[in-house]
């Protein structure tokens, strides 16, 4: 793993750098996932297919529902409970995010409103083929539950034709009906233009891999994406001495594990726990079944950085604006108002990431690459769509409008002043 250190000459730009090596591993590959795109868009079902048995070995793109309810029936008892739990705090939460519609009536008698509606369709994507996350499928379809969508389909990658039967139950505790055994940018394109077995929809949402971030990119215009990059995974951990090496290094594993792209950063004052935390992580890889790819992932884009000060530590928190932010540090209240830039942040040393992945209520599915510092994580916000209402009176245009003809002149928009002065009484 990298060490730096901020007293460094070059440390802002040889973090910077760091990050931008990140991005163009991510990015690499977008010009073959146009060409699926463009495939897709033209031919189909038939395109689809040939993707699907290419990548995944697949040739379901619709899974029965007979199918889906043997899958389920095996599925442990401990995991649906799990499921269960994870549903209704989940729900609690987002359910608490609902939007009151505005109404306002100014002393013309002018009525202006301003009404939230929901998406009429989404597609959340669920990453699928030889790993399963059912707390991705609550994480992004509970917010659209709660806003009143409609129709909801989930995209979710079998591999030889079986999806998941944990994704599956958390899709059905959903009451998600259209289920498609597809993935990868071939999906992506599926349900932005549609084909003969799948009704294109308004939005798609959901964290993928590379591949999938650059499809929604790419269809993004002809139809809805999140308002930021979801993926690879990141979390920036800052400790200090009281906190402990081997928490911390289990908590930059756990990031690590999900992708060889993922990137974990701890930042400290005390160069001491960084040795020891280090020391931690070659330990614990061992320990668990994804470790070569969590070694990757440490290893590319892993960063040990020293800080010598609480104000330096704000500065480059805000500049890295990761996805989770773990304040595992015993003052962390005297940084929490300074930090602008974050997806979610943990507060004391028993919040973590892992836990917020699943239970907490809170969304999982978080800005990246910096897109913390414009965007936020799903909210039943992503699913709705503002239209503005205007009720204007015949005193409220006779006394607005004059000024609204001086300003459209001023512009040069002598069609706009006109649309105005032939609806005011002449005089």
């Amino acid at each position: 793993m990298k060490i730096l250190n901020s007293k460094s000459k070059n440390f802002e730009k040889t973090l910077d750098s760091s990050f931008l090596q990140r991005k163009k591993r991510a990015y690499f590959n977008s010009i073959s996932v146009l060409k699926i795109i463009k495939d897709v868009k033209k031919n189909g079902d038939k395109a689809l297919l040939k993707y699907e048995k290419k990548f995944n070995k697949n040739k379901i793109i619709i899974p029965s529902s007979k199918q889906i309810s043997k899958l389920i029936k095996v599925l442990d008892k401990k995991v649906k409970n799990a499921i269960d739990l994870a549903y209704k705090r989940i729900y609690k939460f987002h359910s608490l995010q609902k939007f009151n519609d505005i109404s306002y009536t100014d002393k013309l008698q002018n009525k202006l409103e301003y009404k939230y509606l929901p998406i009429e369709s989404v597609a959340i994507y669920v990453p699928g083929s030889t790993a399963s996350y059912p707390s991705t499928v609550l994480m992004n379809a509970i917010p659209a539950i709660v806003a009143g969508v409609k129709r909801i389909i989930m995209i979710n990658p079998g591999l030889k034709g079986k999806q998941n039967p944990a994704v599956l139950y958390a899709a059905r505790k959903c009451k998600i009906k259209e289920i498609y055994s597809i993935g990868g940018p071939s999906a992506i394109a599926a349900a932005a233009y549609g084909t003969k077995k799948i009704k294109k929809v308004n939005k798609i949402v959901g964290p993928g891999n590379v591949y999938v971030a650059a499809a929604k990119k790419e269809v993004f215009g002809d139809v809805g994406i999140e308002g930021m990059i979801a993926g690879p995974s990141e979390v920036t951990i800052v400790c200090d001495k009281f906190s402990n090496p081997e928490w911390v290094a289990s908590d930059l594993i756990a990031q690590a594990e999900h992708d060889n792209l993922a990137q974990c950063i701890l930042i400290s004052k005390d160069k001491k726990l960084i040795k020891k935390v280090k020391i931690e992580i070659l330990k614990q890889l061992k320990e668990i079944p994804r470790t070569s790819i969590a070694k990757q992932s440490l290893m590319n884009n892993g960063i040990l950085i020293h800080i010598n000060s609480d104000k330096k530590i704000i500065d480059v928190v805000n500049r890295i604006a990761p996805e989770h932010l773990e304040l595992n540090v015993k003052n962390y209240k005297s940084f929490v108002s300074k930090i602008r830039n974050s997806g979610s942040i943990c507060l004391g040393k028993y919040a973590v990431m892992a836990m917020t992945d699943y239970n907490i209520g809170t969304n999982h599915v978080l800005p990246t690459n910096g897109s913390a510092k414009y965007s936020s994580g799903i909210s039943v916000n992503e699913f709705y769509k503002r239209i503005s209402y205007i009720n204007l009176t015949k005193k409220g245009i006779e006394s607005l409008g004059p000024s609204v003809i001086t300003l459209a002149n001023y512009e040069g928009l002598a069609g706009h002043a006109q649309s105005v002065k032939k609806r005011i009484r002449r005089k």
